[in-house]
């Protein structure tokens, strides 16, 4: 076929003749839910024994999308292999001697692991420990120059301990003038909070788990701290992090407070107003770790297709591959399946392949099929890829991220996480409308589910990204049943042994979903064009700074 030809096809494609489209509904219908559910239940199985990284369900989980690539025809990117090696170091530490409590006020506290709080350490050594640290409530532990806001201001943190409120100031005030209002921003992250006290030098740092600000309960914590935690690892054994990182209950932090003669909420009160300057307690924490090291490296899986007449630009369709492998057994269960977090969403970059390779013609751009590893630890795998960029990052038109994608059956809408972002949304939009259906906002932006998925480690990078979540007003149900549905795995199912695979799944609202993301990508790689974030996003000045390499 000519270039002209080639060019013809694509105008006409983003153009939505039924000519192109009839090839591009034909390659739709490879995204089917047989195929889909044979995904999905293969990766939640207990053989994969909750694909954990480093354990043998990562061999099996890597070896089954490696076949998978194959047989779709990807292509490594480097000609040699599917797999990016992240190097990480395992810090386990060992439960009988993990102990945190406070004194003060004439008493001493101790904590029960698991029960009252988790603990544990960054740094790369056997052992580490605080004893008699000053502990200093820190409001929500900000510092954000561009908001105006120093929780730090005035104090000095050398081997204290830092305790830290979930969340920041404008969810805890509801007020749209401060920070974001109830939307999230990075600066409520528990991994920002961790990050900022030890720049401040603070020896420790003890978040308050509250269910409503964290978006999860207390379980969800229990279950992700304890036990095998992964982490990149720098030259000096991440010497710069903080001796302990701990959550407590609230409850138990209450209790803290009391001994100090403080109430939590009247100091989450002051923590709102603007000048609030951290205030020590007069108690006192000590707390210490004993740790298991073991380096490993665990896999990103990229493969891709390359495009027709641009193959040194990309658009991105990325899932994480992992979950939180064994545990103590609950009801003689010990797998965390992870059947919704992320089966489903690896099972749609699969689904989303296939639906590539049955089309006549390949978009004009490279597309990347990237399986990223140790989300749940943190955003490790997406973290380093975005600093070791398999194909160059400003040169990637987009990334379009799967993660838990629910099977509550078809809606009329479909959500944006972090909505108002970039020009993708319209082309969503667009394609939403021709499946009869309406995009809508972030329900949950108080939650900052933008900040806790893979695709924002490529958004701080400047690529424009999209991460989408599944409708709640379902079709032929009665009103909030979808948003009952949600709730209901957040409580019951997620980060617990829970999360399995079930056939009776109406997993029709996910294929619908995927068939959009499909659509919106294939746009995106024909399209001459490159999308932006909208003007007065925070990832704006990235892409623009990297302009000059995307022309022709």
């Amino acid at each position: 076929m000519s270039k002209t030809s080639v060019l013809a096809l694509s105008l006409l494609l983003l153009a939505g003749c039924s000519g192109a489209n009839h090839y591009v509904q034909r390659a739709t219908l490879a995204i089917n839910e047989a195929v889909y559910r044979t995904h999905v239940a293969k990766l939640a199985s207990d053989e994969f024994e909750g694909r954990a990284p480093g354990s043998p369900g990562e061999r099996k989980t890597v070896e089954y999308l490696e076949q998978q690539f194959l047989a779709l025809g990807l292509q490594p990117v480097d000609g040699a292999s599917f797999r990016q090696q992240v190097p990480l170091v395992e810090i386990t530490a060992v439960p009988a001697q993990a102990r945190l409590g406070f004194a003060g006020g004439g008493r001493q506290m101790d904590l029960a692991l698991g029960e009252d709080m988790v603990i544990g350490t960054r740094r790369v050594q056997p052992s580490s420990a605080i004893s008699d640290s000053e502990v200093v409530f820190v409001g929500y532990g900000v510092v954000a120059p561009e908001y105006g806001w120093n929780d730090y201001e005035g104090l000095d943190m050398r081997g204290k301990t830092a305790l830290i409120l979930v969340n920041d100031p404008g969810y805890g005030s509801g007020d749209p003038g401060l920070f974001r209002g109830r939307a999230m921003t990075y600066y409520g992250r528990w991994t920002y909070k961790y990050e900022e006290a030890a720049r401040q030098g603070a020896a420790a740092a003890i978040i308050i788990h509250q269910t409503a600000p964290a978006a999860y309960p207390w379980e969800v914590v229990r279950n992700s701290w304890t036990g095998p935690q992964f982490w990149a690892e720098t030259a000096d054994g991440n010497a710069d992090a903080l001796a302990l990182e701990a959550w407590i209950t609230e409850a138990r932090a209450r209790e803290v407070l009391a001994m100090a003669g403080q109430d939590l909420d009247a100091l989450q009160r002051a923590a709102l107003q603007r000048g609030f300057r951290g205030k020590p307690l007069g108690v006192t924490a000590s707390g210490s770790v004993r740790n298991l090291i073991r380096r490993a490296s665990s896999p990103n899986v990229a493969g891709y297709l390359p495009g027709r007449d641009r193959r040194d630009e990309y658009v991105i369709y990325m899932a994480h591959w992992d979950h939180l492998g064994k545990g103590l057994a609950l009801a003689g269960d010990t797998i965390y399946n992870g059947a919704v977090d992320n089966a489903t969403g690896v099972a749609g970059l699969l689904a989303i392949a296939a639906a590539y390779r049955e089309l006549l013609l390949l978009p004009s751009r490279s597309v990347l099929f990237l399986a990223v590893t140790a989300e749940e630890s943190g955003l490790i795998g997406s973290e380093y890829y975005a600093r070791y960029p398999l194909v160059p990052l400003e040169k990637t038109a987009a990334v379009i991220n799967m993660d838990g994608m629910q099977p509550l059956g078809r809606a009329l809408d479909i959500e944006v996480i972090g909505s108002g972002a970039s020009e993708l949304e319209i082309l969503l939009a667009d394609a939403a409308k021709r499946q009869g259906r309406v995009v809508k906002p972030d329900s949950r932006p108080e939650h900052g589910y933008f900040y806790r998925s893979d695709h924002f480690n490529l958004a701080k990078e400047g690529v424009p990204s999209l991460y989408t979540k599944v409708g709640v007003d379902l079709r032929d149900r009665p009103p909030g049943t979808g948003q009952a549905m949600l709730e209901e795995y957040t409580r019951e199912r997620y980060h617990k042994q829970s999360d399995d695979y079930d056939p009776a799944w109406d997993v029709s609202g996910n294929i619908e979903d995927l068939r959009l993301l499909f659509e919106v990508g294939l746009q995106v790689g024909a399209a001459p064009s490159w999308p932006n974030w909208y003007e007065g996003n925070e990832f704006r000045a990235k892409r623009d700074a990297s302009q000059q390499a995307r022309k022709p």
